[in-house]
């Protein structure tokens, strides 16, 4: 049975702009290989064939994301906040290019980048997972990528956003929040799970 699988990486770097005035910020999306703070291993096969479909949402300016995850598969767009406009590998990471949208949603955003409110960047997905040992899960190959949507509590280690140019704007969180998200991130798995 697929569940939605919400994974979420802590944003750390700058917010630009490009020469039309986009607000655009950079970094890594999500990771393969390695154990996040809810115990889950996104084996990197899996990751890059989404990363592969995701492509064409890309190509067609269809890769959307929302501020804050909501409890459905699908992309609301009353809260689109962003809209991914390359990923690409590096190592054992996914990085990306995320442009923020002048909608509602993404005024906050940018905002909340601006006041270098702690943030982090949340994949989303539908897949099932199995227990690996030692309290981990694997995500299963019926994983499938919706998106990346910005949230308030990070889960995935050591995943940080960098700046695109030398034209910063404004640095953002330079600290881990530490045991309070791992608390944080497991009540929100609980509750998924159970819903």
């Amino acid at each position: 049975m697929k569940n939605l699988i919400i994974e979420t990486n802590l944003f750390k770097g700058s917010v630009n702009e490009d020469a039309s005035g986009r607000t655009l910020v950079k970094g890594v999306l999500q990771r393969s290989g390695a154990e996040n703070q809810n115990g889950r291993v996104y084996p990197k096969n899996i990751l890059e064939r989404e990363v592969t479909k995701y492509q064409q949402l890309i190509k067609e300016r269809r890769a959307l994301g929302e501020l804050d995850h909501p409890d459905s598969s699908v992309i609301n767009l009353k809260n689109v906040s962003h809209n991914v406009r390359e990923v690409h590998w590096e190592g054992d990471d996914v990085v990306g290019t995320v442009e923020i949208l002048p909608t509602p949603s993404g005024n906050i955003l940018k905002e909340l980048l601006r006041a270098g409110i702690l943030l982090g960047i949340s994949s989303r997905g539908m897949g099932s997972v199995s227990n690996i040992g030692e309290g981990k899960v694997e995500v299963g190959t019926d994983f499938e990528l919706i998106g990346w949507d910005f949230v308030s509590n990070p889960s995935t280690h050591g995943a940080f956003m960098t700046p695109m140019n030398e034209s910063v704007v404004k640095n953002i969180g330079t600290d881990v929040c530490g045991d309070f998200c791992k608390a944080e991130s497991l009540m929100r798995e609980i509750i998924t799970e159970l819903s």
